[in-house]
């Protein structure tokens, strides 16, 4: 203690806090503009799609505020289009039943292979891994689904994708630091497999699994190249393919109504910034509540043999 007193005693306290701080300052300045580089594509967006659609066609240079009268004609616009709405709804059925199935077999299979007396646990680990990273491919995949008889179905989104290899190995290594005693008492005291799953090993688990929710459902929110490819009825569609066909496919100028070519295109323009925000927000509006959860659930959860 008195040789590190001795060092940072006089000219060396000063020296070293006047290198951190400037370390320190130009580390703040340089995030900083890390931040606001990230974030000004969606704050343009945010802004542009409250702004008058004539205004904003000659507006040039940087978008700090809503350019002319504040409107929100393209989200009246948005919300009257029956393929937004019935998206929504599609994608909320996605999420909700989604979700569900792929929390309950990744807690199934991150049990199972968090047990230390499996016959072939090593081979079947193996086999599950490779999985990761060699599939069929699209055609193979497209003619399983075919060969299912789910064509055209919701359940074509959901089913195929039910669990995932690297949330399962995420939620064992979770699993496995769970201290032995406890799983040990409860079988003392005659519990079975599924009461020691779900009344011990999921419980000391919540952080990792609130990780693995907001995964498996930022993945069922943004997909959308599953449902351009097995679905055909357009009531079916979840709200990306919906976004993606308007934005992309050029659909907008469908939902302006009877109005001038001019004014048709900068609704148009207006109309894809209001869809942008309607199916970013639901997701960004999530995240708060479970960011507490993501550092430690990560940490926790982490891959480690």
């Amino acid at each position: 203690m008195k040789s590190i007193n001795k060092k940072m005693s006089g000219g060396n306290i000063k020296q070293y806090f006047s290198g951190y701080g400037i370390f320190t300052f130009f580390n703040y300045i340089f995030l900083s503009l890390v931040a606001v580089i990230t974030l000004y594509p969606f704050y343009f967006v945010v802004v542009a799609s409250f702004s008058d659609p004539g205004e904003l066609q000659k507006y040039t240079g940087l978008l700090i505020a809503p350019v002319g009268k504040i409107t929100f004609s393209a989200y009246e616009l948005v919300f009257k289009n029956p393929m937004v709405g019935s998206g929504y709804l599609n994608t909320l059925f996605i999420l909700a039943v989604g979700v569900s199935i792929n929390i309950v077999m990744t807690i199934i299979g991150a049990y199972f292979l968090s047990l230390k007396r499996v016959m072939f646990k090593k081979y079947i680990m193996i086999f599950i891994i490779f999985t990761m990273y060699f599939s069929g491919g699209m055609i193979p995949s497209y003619l399983n689904i075919r060969e299912l008889h789910l064509l055209d179905s919701i359940w074509s989104l959901i089913l195929p994708g039910a669990v995932s290899t690297i949330n399962i190995i995420i939620l064992r290594t979770a699993f496995d630091a769970i201290p032995d005693s406890l799983i040990e008492a409860a079988r003392i005291d005659g519990a079975s497999h599924y009461k020691i799953m779900w009344k011990i090993m999921v419980p000391l688990s919540k952080a990792t699994l609130a990780v693995l929710v907001l995964y498996y459902g930022v993945g069922h929110w943004n997909s959308w190249f599953s449902a351009s490819i097995y679905l055909r009825t357009p009531s079916k569609y979840p709200l990306q393919l919906v976004l993606h066909n308007i934005l992309l496919a050029n659909q907008s100028d469908s939902m302006t109504g009877s109005v001038g070519l001019d004014e048709a295109s900068q609704l148009a323009n207006l109309i894809k910034y209001a869809l942008i925000v309607v199916s970013t927000v639901p997701i960004l509006a999530v995240y708060p509540f479970l960011q507490k959860y993501f550092t430690k659930g990560v940490m926790i959860g982490a891959i480690k043999e």
